[in-house]
């Protein structure tokens, strides 16, 4: 397919814009980065300067010592006497007592033949007394210029360090032996790795000496030539060490000693600035190696700048190009329009002055020129006299023929149509109207319709030099056509209507569906949870009477009810959602009585599966509904408690965001692959993670927690790292409106765990009733208080519970089911209260998830469990309940 030429044009347009784009790009990219080495370079001169100055004040501190030591007495007397062993011994602890107090390395006193005759180290293993130095380059140059420095490792201490050698000359001038101080230079090192910047410190020959990184020591900068290797050899001034070279490539030359470079070490893959500094007085060389990232990024920004600038150039452009074409295309619009409003008044005008024309010669008795026009067509003169018409006027009003004659006034037509009724009820007024019009010479517009429903539109003009002509249109089909299309709109206007009021309807049904459906699964839950709640009970009852082995299976066995417990909620909090039943109260909620819930209810679980929970405490006050966000954050911990393998880490934690701030479950997890973090918020999505879980959930926590977020207008959000955890969100606003900062108090949840203090004695004896309609419950509650040594009576409705009110004495604890059958338990409190006139400590259960049912006990000051019960959380509050009455009694 050949394009066309405005494709064509536009294509290359186009490619044109990239093309200038990218060359600004890289032309913006070159000089930023340019720029932003030379800042970087001048910085590195300017450290370098300053680490130079370190080298030379930290040497400098030493030159003087061989000057001064070269004049001591001590030492003169003993180069002039070497085979004394006193002067000897005494030139030994004179350089020991020097050495102490200056802190050098060490001190050597070397004759004429280069061989160390006493030394500040003679008394230790690695003495440089005996050894030979003369091979020695500051020996050397000492001898023959009377001062020398070298740079080595030690030939007895194997510790490197700069020696400053000064000559000793006798009395006729000549040099008979050298003082030796030997500097170590690892003390000015210590700052060099500030920054991330790597400093090195090379000699004369290019071998790199001093380095705050130990493996760049005594690597070559550059391949050393023959003359350098002889040197090094005979020198050994870097013995016992292999020498490499290091491998770097020159990529851009800067100047003034500044170069970019790569290397090739892993730790350092990016390009580095290197500068380097010559210290002349040692004849080294200082170099500096800083990571040109900072460039980079510059040049990247420069060249983000310059596409921005381009872009926003050739928009600009563009805008005033489409302005332009836009003005064009108005005024070209402006002036069709003009020329068509002028076409047609100019056909207007030409049509009206045919009328006018015809009706002038039909005046002078040029009749047929008015047979043409398709209206009929009626002319008077000043007199109000008949001159002309055409065959369609005396169509329209049926005249007789010889009423139409040449000079009959205008009057008699007009009675003659008032006489047939087509005037309206008052004719004569209709009659005065029309002959005023047509004396005044005004024009008119009027529609007349006749009774037999034809519509006349009647349309008047004066004639230049006196009469007037009237046209008469029949419009029957056009009003018709009017009435039709508003007859049709009538219609449908009824019809939506009515489809309407069957969509109000439908969605009238759908909800009370809707309603009954929600109905039906709380009550299937709450029947699903009266044999879960029995399991539970039985459960703990029997973990008390098997072995090790038995237990761990019950321990399983507890988990898979816990599982089950768990869907079935997820399962009533869905069918909640979608119902709209759940009720939001938001207020200013203090986000650490939420933390302290969650860590109290969740650490005893995590120590239990081997890992740590650290939760972060915040003092925000946030806008939110308690219970909803903790469920929020308590699905989150669930999901890391589920994924998190063992000796994981779990952080609950918040962070501030300027108006709001952001709940975080963080964990040490196998991660989520990016194409699963959408998937995880739908119902019944569980991912294989290749982690061994407790319990694995139905997947329908997460999609729980999108749906209350929603029902908040809280954002929630996912991020993962796999292979190395994830963190879940929330994004709650700060409220308006704070409160008295809260003290993290101990939740009253109780784990599932039977591993609580034996404390028998406080219910060993006491007399508890338990009032249930679920057969299994009432029993499995009664065997379960049985092992704890209570004295248990049970009753499966109101009726019963009477009874035995009436013949018992009141137990001291009460555990009363909410559902009796016709009855509730606060129905069967009133009449309970009436037969004692006071209430023992009252438990309310219930499988409900009626969020009233707590606070309405709570009101009654009773307690409340929701089943099944978790009998750790049964025995806990009992054991706190019956040791209270215990103390009021």
């Amino acid at each position: 397919m050949i394009p066309r030429p405005r494709q064509l044009k536009t294509a290359l347009w186009i490619a044109a814009i990239l093309a200038v784009l990218l060359l600004a790009m890289l032309v913006a990219g070159r000089v930023a980065y340019s720029q932003a080495l030379q800042r970087q370079a001048t910085e590195a001169r300017a450290l370098l300067d300053q680490r130079a100055q370190v080298i030379e004040q930290h040497i400098d501190r030493y030159r003087i010592m061989p000057a001064v030591l070269s004049l001591d007495p001590q030492l003169r007397a003993t180069l002039a006497n070497p085979d004394d062993k006193l002067q000897r011994q005494r030139a030994n602890e004179r350089l020991v007592q020097l050495n102490f107090a200056n802190r050098t390395s060490t001190l050597t006193l070397i004759d004429g033949n280069g061989i160390g005759i006493a030394a500040s180290n003679w008394a230790g293993s690695n003495s440089n007394v005996g050894h030979s130095y003369a091979f020695r380059p500051y020996f050397q140059r000492a001898m023959t210029e009377g001062t020398g420095e070298f740079y080595a490792i030690g030939v007895t201490t194997h510790v490197p360090g700069h020696f400053i050698a000064r000559a000793i000359h006798d009395e006729r001038g000549g040099a008979v032996g050298a003082v030796a101080v030997k500097v170590e230079l690892e003390d000015i090192r210590s700052d060099w790795s500030e920054r991330g910047d790597l400093v090195l410190l090379s000699d004369a020959n290019g071998v790199v000496f001093l380095s705050a990184k130990p493996q760049w020591r005594y690597r070559m900068l550059e391949p050393p030539t023959a003359a350098q290797r002889r040197e090094l050899q005979l020198t050994r001034q870097y013995q016992g060490q292999s020498l490499r070279l290091a491998s770097i490539r020159l990529e851009r030359d800067i100047g003034g000693g500044a170069r970019v470079v790569r290397l090739r070490d892993p730790a350092m893959r990016e390009p580095m600035l290197w500068q380097s500094l010559h210290l002349p007085r040692e004849n080294w060389t200082l170099h500096l190696l800083r990571d040109t990232t900072p460039s980079l990024r510059t040049a990247w920004i420069a060249r983000a700048v310059a596409a921005g600038g381009w872009l926003l150039l050739v928009s600009l452009a563009l805008l005033i190009l489409q302005r332009h074409r836009i003005a064009t295309l108005r005024l070209r619009s402006r002036q069709e329009l003009e020329k068509m409003v002028e076409h047609h008044a100019e056909a207007l005008r030409t049509a009206q002055d045919g009328v006018v024309q015809a009706a002038r010669q039909a005046s002078l008795g040029e009749g047929h020129s008015l047979e043409h026009l398709p209206q009929g067509v009626s002319v008077v003169d000043s007199q109000l006299r008949l001159v002309a018409w055409n065959q369609r006027y005396a169509e329209l009003f049926r005249y007789p023929p010889e009423l139409l004659q040449v000079g009959r006034p205008i009057e008699d037509l007009i009675r003659y149509n008032a006489r047939r009724g087509l005037l309206g009820s008052d004719p004569e007024d209709a009659i005065r109207r029309r002959l005023d019009h047509l004396q005044r010479g005004q024009p008119y517009l009027h529609e007349r319709e006749r009774p037999d429903g034809t519509v006349i539109e009647i349309r008047g003009n004066p004639m230049p030099d006196g009469g007037f002509v009237t046209s008469y249109a029949d419009i029957t089909a056009y009003k018709q056509a009017a009435r039709d299309l508003r007859t049709l709109a009538d219609s449908l206007e009824r019809g939506i209507e009515q489809r309407t009021s069957d969509l109000q309807t439908a969605k009238g049904e759908a909800e009370r569906a809707n309603r009954s459906k929600t109905r039906f699964v709380a009550a299937a839950v709450h029947d699903l949870l009266q044999p879960l709640n029995a399991a539970r009970m039985y459960l703990s009852s029997l973990r008390r009477r098997v072995d090790d082995e038995g237990r761990e299976l019950t321990d399983h066995i507890e988990a898979a009810l816990a599982a089950q417990d768990d869907i079935l909620s997820s399962l009533l909090d869905i069918s909640r959602l979608e119902s709209g039943a759940l009720e939001v109260r938001r207020g200013a909620l203090p986000l650490a009585r939420v933390f302290a819930t969650i860590d109290s209810q969740f650490r005893i679980l995590a120590e239990s599966r081997g890992l740590r929970l650290h939760c972060i405490a915040s003092s925000a006050v946030v806008d939110s509904d308690e219970v909803l966000l903790r469920r929020i954050v308590q699905n989150f911990l669930s999901n890391a408690l589920q994924f998190t393998p063992r000796d994981g880490r779990i952080v609950l934690g918040a962070r501030r965001l300027g108006d709001s701030l952001r709940i975080e479950v963080w964990d040490t997890g196998p991660g989520i692959p990016a194409n699963k973090l959408e998937l995880i918020f739908e119902e019944f999505q569980r991912l294989d993670l290749g982690v061994e879980a407790p319990a694995r959930g139905a997947g329908l926590g997460l999609a729980i927690v999108r749906r209350v977020a929603q029902l908040l207008g809280h954002r929630i959000a996912v991020r993962s790292w796999p292979g190395r955890g994830s963190v879940f969100s929330v994004e709650v606003p700060y409220s308006a409106t704070q409160t008295e900062p809260v003290a993290a108090a101990a939740s009253d949840q109780t784990h599932d765990s039977d591993a609580v203090l034996d404390l028998d004695p406080l219910l060993r004896g006491r007399r508890v009733w338990v009032i249930d309609d679920d057969p299994h419950s009432r029993q499995a509650a009664q065997r379960l208080l049985s092992d704890w040594g209570c004295h248990v009576d049970t009753a499966a409705d109101a009726a019963g519970a009477l009874h035995m009110a009436a013949s018992l004495s009141m137990p001291e604890l009460l555990l009363l089911d909410y559902r009796l059958g016709e009855s509730t338990g606060f129905e069967l409190a009133v009449q309970l209260e009436a037969e004692w006139e006071r209430m023992p400590p009252v438990v309310l259960m219930s499988a409900d998830a009626d969020p009233t049912l707590r606070p309405r006990a709570t009101e009654r000051g009773w307690s409340f469990l929701p089943k099944p019960l978790k009998p750790a959380a049964l025995r806990a509050l009992s054991m706190r309940l019956l040791g209270r009455g215990a103390v009021e009694g």
